[in-house]
């Protein structure tokens, strides 16, 4: 396995201008500091050129690479994307290739003041001939009367508004501001691109890691980029923590280890591969315990899926499936269950979702067994399949004309609301299958007491 060491390598390039003159005091006095900004800041792209990811709204030819190379004017725009895909930094790179003042607001920390004390200013900067551009991060958390203290300076102009969100900007973006902005569309990272983001900042000694000398296998950097699921901020802090973590070794260098990097990444996160086998692993085991009438694993299996981070909606059609193929008639409030599971699940979603899945894993690992169901349907598609041009029997077709009555269509057919006997005497398979039996009902499809309760 082959060990990269970044101590001896360096970035290429210059050091861009900074994009906030009135924070370059601030950064000077900091730098030095013990209390330095995250690494995920620092390696924050400087220019185009070291923006990685996004290639359709910042390729050769796209609208968006064409503004920030061109430095004309914008139109407001909504940057919509996953954490840690570049939302921020389009935004800083934009600004900063426009003659504009640019004034960042979080809509955490930020109110309907802290809007009309920037849209006021941004008033006087227009009568002195200078635009402003309004950067608001994470915009979906504004109410609908702090977006609504936008609308008029958006309008007339007075501000170009760029807001971040991770949410769906139709569901948490009022209609009158989307309709007088550009909602941009931005994509989770690929494995690729958030590898080169690590390999850049362990390379780098001015702004990233590298004068701390780390030491890591590709096989870690390859599983980190997978483990974050295409936010680079999230690999960024774990390659920082896990290198700060590593005592350096005589001649200097901190050799990150597996167990290093599962801590600092979060070992339920970084254990549980969403998109691997371990994900169908632990599905497996699941369905099998479910299966196995075993309360207590199943629930733990629950539980490691759900922490670990797996989609509830996947877990939901599991137990949907298991509660017709593993129990069907046995007990046929195991898909109504299982069902409602589902159904609550996509209503309110997580961290409170566990609980009807909690409550259909319960009901369904203690319900009665029975994969009826599942062999009925087998047998019957094994004689589909083999007597797949047998004709369909006369008296089972409907005549709807007179040349398909004179054929005999529907001949001999019996009404069983008026014919009970029709049940017994009158034959719905085709003559070559007569007599077939599929479904079978027994105590271990109907369940003992329910059988007992028909027989009375």
């Amino acid at each position: 396995m082959r060990l990269l060491c970044y101590a001896d390598q360096k970035m290429a390039g210059q050091r861009a201008t900074t994009l906030f003159p009135e924070m370059v005091d601030f950064a000077d006095t900091t730098a030095g500091s013990p209390v330095s900004a995250p690494l995920a800041d620092r390696m924050r792209p400087r220019s185009l050129s070291e923006f990685v990811g996004q290639e359709h709204l910042v390729g050769e030819g796209r609208v968006l690479r064409r503004l920030i190379e061109g430095g004309g004017t914008l139109p407001s725009m909504i940057f919509w994307g996953p954490p840690g895909t570049g939302k921020t930094t389009l935004a800083r790179l934009l600004a900063e290739k426009t003659d504009a003042r640019f004034v960042a607001l979080s809509a955490v920390f930020s109110g309907v003041k802290d809007l009309r004390a920037a849209i006021a200013e941004a008033r006087l900067d227009r009568r002195r001939g200078r635009r402003t551009i309004l950067f608001v991060d994470e915009i979906h958390r504004f109410n609908k009367a702090q977006q609504d203290a936008l609308l008029p300076s958006v309008e007339d102009g007075t501000v170009t508004l760029i807001g971040a969100t991770t949410e769906n900007p139709s569901f948490e973006v009022i209609s009158a501001l989307l309709s007088r902005s550009r909602v941009v569309v931005l994509n989770p990272l690929s494995e690729e691109e958030v590898q080169t983001i690590v390999r850049r900042s362990l390379a780098d000694e001015e702004r990233g890691l590298g004068s701390l000398h780390p030491g890591i296998t590709d096989r870690l950097i390859t599983q980190l980029a997978h483990s974050s699921g295409g936010d680079a901020r999230m690999a960024l802090a774990a390659i920082e923590a896990a290198v700060e973590a590593t005592a350096p070794s005589a001649n200097h260098a901190r050799v990150i280890t597996e167990d290093t990097l599962v801590e600092a990444l979060g070992r339920a996160q970084f254990a549980y591969d969403k998109g691997g086998e371990e994900h169908y692993n632990l599905a497996s085991a699941l369905i099998k315990s479910l299966r196995n009438s075993d309360v207590n694993a199943a629930l733990y299996w629950l539980a490691r899926m759900i922490e670990g981070g797996a989609d509830p909606v996947f877990i939901a059609r599991r137990l949907c499936i298991l509660a017709s193929e593993d129990i069907g008639l046995a007990d046929p409030q195991a898909m109504v269950q299982a069902a409602a599971a589902a159904d609550i699940v996509q209503l309110i979603g997580m961290p409170e979702g566990l609980f009807p899945l909690s409550q259909a894993t319960i009901y369904l690992a203690r319900a009665p067994k029975s994969n009826a169901v599942l062999r009925a349907y087998s047998a019957a598609n094994k004689d589909a399949v083999e007597t797949a041009r047998e004709p369909v029997p006369l008296h089972l077709r409907n005549a709807v004309t007179p040349l398909m009555k004179h054929l005999g269509y529907g001949k001999d057919y019996r009404y069983v609301h008026s014919d009970a006997e029709a049940k017994e005497e009158m034959s719905c398979l085709p003559e070559k299958l007569k007599g077939r039996v599929y479904y079978d009902r027994d105590p271990t499809t109907e369940g003992t007491e329910r059988v007992k309760e028909e027989s009375k």
